[in-house]
């Protein structure tokens, strides 16, 4: 995931959401592979912070259980027709707390990990609670408060399917390789991530070849075999599902506007 914090200046953010004028305290939080760029910069300044999926099924697994993180994280980026963002604004004490924090993150990037985990971990987990609490301020006062409880399972089920993600799956083998009934995979599941088993790997599929579209040479064909797709038309048709662009127009428009 990446979430990008404006510091200062301006300039003009462009996605599949329209054009957006960007201030000091704009956040923008964006799924994996969510397309976006700038324009018309002007001495703009941003905090990109880049958050692995795997740190939040590990060290911050208890984030999915919490309503506003969950919201944050997971379900303000995929509500309809958001197209993979979240948008919000910082008011000036958070953005100076933020950027304090940011700031902390970033002395702490060329320190060795094994010996400063637990002040990156630190540092993370209160960077993502002011932007949750600000981002919960800024949602629709009629949209209820997330409160999907991750079921260790789940997660198991999530992790396999992320590790091994050129497997052929289908829904019966996951539940074989968990011990469950499909039946109640998909619940258990569902309550969890708000998709079944199978739409989730979907999505995560399209999400992860977007990165390897925009971050490496690789041929569409072997994009589409690395994401567990192997005919690269299907490979097509579900991207252009998701992203409303063919995978080579995608990638083209990603170089276009300087995303590598």
């Amino acid at each position: 995931m990446e979430i990008v914090t404006v510091i200062g200046g301006e300039g003009c953010h462009v996605s599949p959401l329209g054009r957006q004028e960007l201030v000091a305290g704009d956040v923008l939080v964006l799924r994996p592979g969510a397309w976006h760029g700038y324009e018309d910069c002007r001495a703009l300044n941003v905090f990109n912070l880049c958050v692995d999926p795997a740190l939040l099924r590990r060290e911050l697994s208890w984030a999915w259980e919490d309503p506003l993180l969950g919201y944050l994280l997971r379900d303000g980026p995929y509500a309809p027709k958001q197209h993979g963002m979240l948008i919000f604004r910082l008011d000036e004490a958070s953005l100076e707390r933020c950027a304090g924090r940011l700031d902390a993150l970033a002395e702490l990037r060329d320190q060795p990990l094994l010996r400063y985990r637990g002040d990156v971990i630190g540092q993370l987990t209160l960077v993502l609670g002011e932007l949750a609490r600000a981002a919960d301020n800024a949602r629709d006062p009629r949209e209820l408060l997330s409160t999907s409880h991750c079921h260790p399972t789940a997660m198991q089920a999530i992790q396999l399917l992320e590790s091994r993600l050129a497997h052929p799956w289908t829904l019966a083998g996951l539940a074989d390789a968990l011990h469950l009934t499909p039946n109640y995979l998909i619940r258990i599941f569902k309550s969890a991530t708000g998709l079944p088993p199978m739409a989730y790997l979907t999505r995560h599929r399209v999400e992860m070849a977007a990165i390897l579209l925009i971050n490496t040479r690789d041929s569409i064909a072997e994009v589409a075999a690395t994401v567990g797709w192997p005919d690269q038309n299907y490979f097509a048709r579900r991207f252009r599902a998701h992203f409303g662009l063919s995978p080579s127009a995608y990638r083209a428009r990603s170089i276009r506007n300087g995303r590598s």
